[in-house]
């Protein structure tokens, strides 16, 4: 029968607040350093390119006015403005073709999926007040019901991943190595679906490079969505009804996909981070042991588990107070 006793707090202080607080802070301090890092980098990869293109811009747009004499700066500036906000709604027109009409029916669905599952590429947005106040409504359903959708979605993956594993662990007779084999084939599976081929899609509709195709695959399925790059914008090309609708449904499964694996990440690091605690609170405890009690052994402890030959252990509470399993007298 087990029973827990109480452990002595060290001086000054309980266990949770000595214990969370440093590492609450240390973890902030790793996430800002992280920021920072981001930070410097994409400010000296593209700083002096956006400089460039700024000047570059700015030159043009001079030489304009010098040869025609009959624009003036004003003037010059609202027409850009015109140009960008026309292009916003979709209603660039280029020769005698415009972009694929986006509020038209498959332009709406796709609309749709982008708000829900919060990708939101900025490049399409309503404009009246009663389409604003619907979005409002509609994402707050939405986006809880597409959540459920996903954690659904990424449960039947996981469950074909374990039942690969239950028929190749009783082909091989070891259920550790049939486990990290279909933990891999799951991987490489979802990133030849969902990374890997569309890009090749991508660059046939869209004359993309293999490069751009994979970064809006990535940018999109992650929910980033910066919207530099879009799908069925090209106002010279023509594209199928079909083109949104199946990209629609790739978001839909990817993103569940991702969401598995990033979980597995995280997962990782939790249990590294927890196994560490766990081995410095037994140490803690023998130091603290005071020299009366019992010195018989016990078992380790509950919290304590052995990594399994794959993957995750279970979670295991910060709180979780120490445990010892004695026999009753």
């Amino acid at each position: 029968m087990c029973r827990s006793r109480a452990r002595p707090p060290p001086a000054g202080g309980a266990w949770g607040c000595a214990c969370s607080v440093p590492r609450t802070l240390l973890l902030l301090l790793v996430y800002l350093a992280y920021l920072a890092l981001g930070t410097g980098v994409f400010w000296t990869l593209e700083g002096s390119l956006a400089w460039d293109s700024r000047r570059s811009f700015q030159s043009d747009k001079w030489a304009l006015l010098r040869n025609f004499t009959c624009l003036d700066g004003p003037a010059l500036d609202s027409m850009i403005r015109g140009i960008v906000q026309a292009y916003k709604s979709g209603s660039l027109v280029i020769g005698n073709t415009t972009s694929m009409e986006r509020w038209e029916l498959v332009g709406s669905f796709f609309f749709s999926v982008s708000t829900i599952t919060t990708i939101g590429y900025g490049n399409l947005s309503p404009h009246t007040l009663a389409a604003r106040l619907f979005c409002i409504f509609f994402a707050l359903v939405g986006i809880p019901l597409n959540l459920v959708v996903l954690n659904r979605l990424g449960h039947l993956m996981l469950r074909g991943m374990h039942r690969f594993a239950h028929k190749l662990g009783s082909t091989l007779r070891d259920p550790g190595q049939a486990r990290w084999l279909a933990g891999c084939g799951a991987l490489l599976a979802g990133l030849l679906l969902f990374l890997l081929l569309p890009p090749l899609l991508f660059s046939s509709m869209e004359g993309w490079n293999y490069m751009e195709g994979f970064y809006f695959a990535f940018i999109t399925l992650s929910t980033v969505g910066f919207g530099d790059y879009m799908i069925g914008m090209d106002p010279s090309r023509k594209y199928p009804v079909w083109y949104k609708n199946m990209v629609s449904l790739w978001i839909l499964f990817g993103m569940a996909w991702l969401a598995l694996i990033i979980q597995v990440i995280f997962s990782f690091m939790e249990t590294s981070r927890e196994v560490c605690s766990c081995y410095r609170r037994s140490a803690e405890e023998e130091d603290l042991k005071p020299p009366s009690w019992e010195s018989e052994p016990h078992p380790p402890l509950p919290a304590c588990r052995e990594e399994e030959p794959m993957g995750v252990s279970p979670h295991l509470e910060p709180s979780t107070q120490a445990m010892h399993c004695d026999k009753d007298s």
